[in-house]
């Protein structure tokens, strides 16, 4: 797999590539908590979502008819002119500037938001539903071209309204989401979007096995697909928000890009893998077990009853201490901080 890199062309694409996630990965930690700042928690739900959508599906179109007008290396020009644009304009926004935290050494700075994350219930839920969308979302994003242009021989322009018809389904849930998510729980809906994406992959496999690919059948299971996953991350920004105090949001949001990439080193490739040695329905059923198996662990690791007020008790903390005014045992939001590094017993 790594021999195409003697080749200096594709190794220069490949540091391209890796320069732009780069930039794509500092971004995301950055505009996380900012969104939900300028335009409202349910504002931002919709925005950060259906802007991402849009660009899965414009950028391949744009990219491939400027092609067809223009060389390569004069739409890798054009794309640098975009990125400084696009920088630009960041810098012409008056931002909110960051209230000043406490100093913290490296270690404490570098693994603050991992060990937030980690010792957080409902977080380690969403950890386990990230893999059940990363599984699901593989299948769709590593072999939407295979099946497009291997299983049925339709065209290039073929594989994108496959993956637009994913990208109408997530962008359909970003619009119902908020109204959903005023009636009922982030884990209710959560929970729901990943077992739609494995109900969608079970039910595709045996279609696929007993009467063979039809293209309006991936369609409709694309739709679905991007409806259900959409459910799944959509709610992430405002659940991390909950979880954490203003000053450790970008810690937090850095774990999550963190770990929700973790979990696509590992899809990505099996999802190749499984399709290439097993084939489709294979594929689709052994991702949709992932799927599952993270939806089960999810539900065990993020309690149904989960109120943000917690009563607890601080047995290291002198009767002195100014977070004590209330008594030793108290009731207020809780978060993992300083003064809370561990979640209440009977919480867990």
């Amino acid at each position: 797999m790594f021999d195409i890199l003697v080749d200096r062309t594709y190794r220069h694409l490949f540091a391209a590539q890796v320069v732009a996630l780069l930039g794509t990965g500092l971004a995301t930690v950055a505009l996380g908590p900012l969104a939900c700042d300028l335009a409202g928690h349910h504002a931002a739900l919709v925005l950060s979502r259906l802007a991402y959508e849009l660009e899965n599906i414009l950028s391949p179109t744009l990219a491939a008819l400027l092609l067809a007008v223009l060389s390569y290396d004069a739409l890798f020009l054009g794309t640098a002119l975009g990125f400084a644009a696009s920088g630009g304009l960041v810098l012409s926004v008056l931002l909110p500037r960051p209230e000043p935290g406490s100093r913290r050494g490296f270690y404490d700075s570098t693994t603050r938001g991992i060990r937030i994350y980690l010792a957080t219930p409902r977080l380690r839920g969403l950890l386990a539903l990230n893999v059940a969308a990363s599984a699901g979302g593989a299948m769709v994003l590593v072999n939407t071209v295979v099946l497009v242009r291997g299983g049925l021989g339709l065209s290039e322009s073929a594989v994108a309204v496959a993956m637009g018809a994913s990208g109408l389904g997530s962008m359909i849930a970003a619009l119902v989401l908020p109204r959903l998510l005023d009636r009922l729980a982030d884990r209710r809906v959560m929970s729901g979007g990943a077992a739609l994406m494995v109900a969608e992959l079970l039910g595709l496999a045996p279609a696929i096995g007993t009467a063979g690919l039809n293209w309006s059948a991936l369609l409709l299971a694309w739709l679905v697909f991007g409806f259900g996953y959409s459910s799944v991350l959509t709610p992430t920004g405002r659940l991390l928000r909950r979880s954490s105090n203003p000053e450790d949001w970008p810690a937090v949001f850095a774990a999550q890009f963190a770990l929700s990439h973790a979990r696509w080193l590992v899809c990505y490739p099996l999802a190749g893998a499984l399709m290439t040695l097993l084939g489709a329905t294979a594929a689709l059923v052994v991702l949709a077990g992932l799927a599952l198996a993270g939806l089960a662990l999810a539900r065990r690791a993020w309690p149904a009853r989960d109120p943000q007020v917690l009563p607890h008790r601080h047995e290291n903390l002198p009767p002195s201490h100014p977070h004590l005014r209330e008594g030793r045992p108290h009731a207020h939001p809780f978060v993992i901080d300083d003064l809370h590094r561990t979640w209440p017993e009977a919480q867990r």
